[in-house]
């Protein structure tokens, strides 16, 4: 059965396209649509699309500096309801980004509530309000003054700015990234003043180099801060369009406790959260990249800004880790300089100087276009006021003519004729109001045209100088610039910086690099407290300072090494482990216990009854030696210790306290003196060596109500230029507010027989007056200092008195006795 061919419409008609050119038009027309209309700034303005649509919407919507904010959520429905028909997640993403200090130089949008941090996206539109900065008023300025071309919106209901005026160069200052097909931009954040200082110098010299450019802008100028290593590519950037420099975090190296070193970051590099640091820090000593670090805390907070503490393990060089910070983690960074903006609708890579030149033509046309609007209004309105003056001049016939008349037609045109008036002039007269015919009105309307006139003769001087129109733009720029310019936030550094960090491909240090070496050392510990790292001179001496300290005595001396341990020995009888690697290390040049830290801080001792009464070197086979106020001696061997932060030398009877201790060797002396004047000194090998647990022996036999006011250890070499200094307390009538200004002597050591363990020694001073006790005494070698308090030094008798002697009065309250370490003997000490 034949059937028949069914008609087709014309609409149903199939055509053959060839695919490869269809998708080369289509490929082509997205391609254009993403550049022009999304991803790329108008070198103009420095805004996308998007930006500019917020900002023109918030100027329309009156959210100004000095009014409320508004709900997010609102300026976002409004932009995508009448300007931009996207997403509102899209909309809100460039609006908070508008409003982060740390992405923008020069924040545009001030936000009230969670726009988000380096680590973490802002809060729901419906939680944050926003209202404009007055610098992004500054950008929308004189709009309705047909400074720019307005272009219709998606739907052809509404107008919307092409570019916006711009009274300061948007672009160069916060900077701008973003993605297109085939293309990208990524440029920096700049310094405003700067920007404008060049912009003012290249209006004044058009054939301005880069080099005299670069004077104004050195560099850019992140928001975060931190510092940007080596200027050679921010050159080439500037002048070809692209480039790459390197930014690297402010670091300090502190002591975050008293005996551990850290590194504190202050500032990071540009869009570098401290929770992407933290991360990359963790995972770097997972994978034994990073060595040498104990812990990563954030202190980071609104009110002090950015802080990151890296604490550092004891013993390793906090350099040398820094170095593997910058190495392996996001302190330090590469920003890839790309400057692709839009000029004349079309995708330009620019330098500097085009950047300028580009945004200054702008202005240029913005301020002429300004001016011709601002000249035809007040020529429009001195016409008005011409025309008003004529007819004030003789209003009776004006009234005449207008009540003669039949219509409002017929009186416009008679007034015409009659006043030799123009259409629009007779038109305002017909609306006149009777209260504008006073003596007092025509005089205002007098001056008014006067000052017209002369604002009239001002806008064609310049829209006739090519060279005023040029000063009148730096003048603008130089208002903007007082009103919105802040210092500089990032150090410029040429070259490579102290801390050398190259390629992440270069070879890493290795672990021992990190360590410091351990080598010898002294630790001194003085009368006030303070504890310092001596390093000793090449032969292993000692140093010899080139100028006396005239402040604080030593306490106690203990030759160690940087990576040995020591301890501090308390009133308590408890002994606390630290490393002297991390204390503040005092040349040869010096030896002054001013540079020193607190020993209380530094061994983490918290009790503040707990005193410090000696220092000990640990894990050696040297015992310690120490004796209590009761009386009782013992020696215990420190290498048996435990390697724990607290540990016990002593088991104390009740009230008992430990006034003395220090290492000591068979050959060792062990010298006591007591409150009752008495001193005993014997050899150390009379007292066995103890376990920790243990209580001591009897080590001197006190007399009644007395006490040990001093235990010292004399080493062999020490014993025959040892002197003895014995302070006896004044008598209680003319004691002072506490103050010992009593009685001073120094006998020689040697005047002094030794005698048995637990016996009852010998007189050391004579007690003279009503005096009854001894306040202090110190046996060492010379030379020997009294300080006060402070640590300030007091002086104490010339020469040397029999060991039963009476003492000389004191011209000074003494409160420490200790050895001048590292001082020549004078007469002084």
């Amino acid at each position: 059965m034949a059937t028949t061919p069914s008609s087709h419409s014309e609409f149903d008609r199939i055509e053959d396209v060839d695919v490869s050119t269809e998708m080369r038009g289509s490929f082509l027309e997205y391609a254009y649509s993403v550049i022009y209309s999304r991803a790329l700034p108008d070198a103009r303005d420095g805004m996308k699309p998007v930006q500019r649509r917020i900002l023109y919407q918030m100027t329309e919507m009156g959210l100004r500096p000095d009014r409320g904010h508004v709900k997010s959520a609102r300026v976002v429905g409004d932009v995508m309801g009448k300007l931009h028909p996207h997403g509102d997640s899209a909309i809100y993403d460039a609006m908070a980004r508008l409003a982060q200090p740390f992405t923008q130089r020069v924040p545009l949008i001030d936000g009230h509530g969670n726009f988000g941090s380096l680590d973490d996206g802002p809060a729901a539109p419906r939680y944050t309000e926003a209202r404009l900065t007055a610098a992004a008023l500054a950008l929308t300025e004189s709009l309705d003054e047909d400074v720019v071309d307005f272009v219709p919106n998606y739907d052809n209901s509404l107008q919307q700015p092409e570019v916006l005026p711009a009274a300061w160069p948007n672009l160069l200052v916060n900077g701008a990234s973003g993605i297109a097909v085939g293309m990208a931009t990524n440029m920096a954040p700049h310094n405003l003043g700067e920007v404008i200082s060049a912009a003012q110098h290249l209006l004044e010299h058009p054939d301005a180099t880069l080099a005299e450019l670069m004077r104004h802008v050195p560099g850019p100028d992140l928001p975060g801060g931190a510092r940007i290593i080596g200027l050679d590519g921010v050159r080439e950037a500037y002048e070809t369009g692209r480039g790459s420099f390197r930014m690297r975090a402010t670091a300090a190296i502190e002591n975050v406790t008293a005996r551990r070193k850290g590194i504190v970051i202050s500032e990071l590099p540009y869009l570098v959260g401290p929770e992407k640091v933290i991360e990359r820090i963790k995972q770097g000593v997972q994978s034994k990249k990073l060595t040498g670090i104990s812990s990563v805390t954030d202190l980071t907070d609104r009110k002090h800004g950015m802080k990151l503490v890296i604490e550092l393990k004891t013993g390793f060089v906090p350099e040398a880790v820094l170095e593997q910070l910058y190495r392996h983690t996001p302190l330090e960074e590469s920003f890839h300089i790309n400057n692709v903006a839009l000029v004349d609708g079309a995708p330009q890579t620019l330098g500097l100087r085009e950047l300028l030149d580009v945004y200054l033509r702008h202005r240029i046309s913005v301020v002429r276009r300004r001016s011709e609007f601002r000249l035809g209004k007040r020529r429009d309105r001195l016409h008005l006021i011409e025309g008003l003056l004529i007819a004030i001049l003789d209003i009776d016939e004006v009234i005449q003519i207008i009540r003669s008349s039949d219509d409002a037609d017929e009186a416009r045109g008679r007034l015409q004729i009659v006043f030799d008036l123009s259409e629009r002039q007779a038109e305002y007269i017909l609306e006149l109001r009777l209260r504008r015919l006073t003596k007092f009105s025509r005089i205002e309307l007098e001056a008014e045209a006067d000052q017209l006139r002369r604002e009239i003769e001002e806008l064609e001087a310049l829209l006739g100088s090519e060279d005023l129109l040029r000063m009148q733009v730096s003048r603008e720029l130089g208002e903007a610039a007082d009103q919105f310019s802040t210092p500089r936030r990032t150090v410029l550094i040429e070259g490579d910086a102290q801390v050398q960090a190259t390629s992440r491909s270069a070879k890493a240090p290795s672990a021992d690099a990190l360590q410091m070496p351990d080598v010898p050392t002294r630790v001194l510990l003085s009368t006030t407290g303070k504890i310092l790292r001596v390093e000793l001179e090449e032969d292993g001496s000692f140093p010899r300072p080139r100028r006396r300290s005239k402040h604080d005595a030593i306490l106690a001396d203990v030759p160690t090494s940087t990576l040995s341990d020591i301890g501090a020995v308390t009133n308590t009888g408890v002994v606390y482990r630290a490393t002297p690697v991390s204390l503040p290390a005092s040349p040869a040049a010096s030896a002054l216990m001013s540079a020193g830290v607190s020993a209380r801080e530094y061994f983490g001792i918290t009790d503040r009854k707990e005193q410090i009464v000696g220092l000990v070197p640990l894990g050696v086979e040297t015992p310690l030696a120490l004796a209590t106020k009761q009386g009782v001696v013992k020696r215990v061997n420190p290498a048996e210790w435990k390697a724990q932060h607290e540990m016990s030398a002593i088991a104390l009877k009740p009230g008992d306290e430990v006034v003395g201790a220090a290492r000591a060797n068979d050959d060792a002396e062990l010298v006591f003196v007591t409150s009752d004047a008495q001193l005993l000194h014997y050899s150390a090998s009379l007292v066995r060596p103890q376990g920790a647990g243990a209580g001591g022996m009897a080590g001197i036999r006190l007399g009644e109500d007395a006490r040990v006011i001093s235990f010292s250890v004399l080493q062999a070499e020490e014993i025959d230029h040892a002197v003895v200094v014995t302070i006896a307390e004044p008598p209680a009538d003319e004691a002072l507010f506490g103050d010992v200004l009593g009685s001073a002597k120094i006998s020689e050591f040697g005047e002094f027989p030794a005698k048995g363990r637990a016996t009852g020694g010998v007189r050391a001073q004579r007690f003279v007056r009503s005096e009854t006790a001894l306040a202090l005494a110190w046996v060492g070698p010379t030379p020997v200092r009294a300080t006060s308090k402070d640590g300030s030094v007091r002086p104490l008798p010339d020469g040397f008195a029999k060991r039963d002697a009476s003492g000389t009065q004191l011209e000074a309250p003494v409160d420490a006795l200790g050895c001048a370490m590292g001082d020549a003997p004078s007469e002084s000490d």
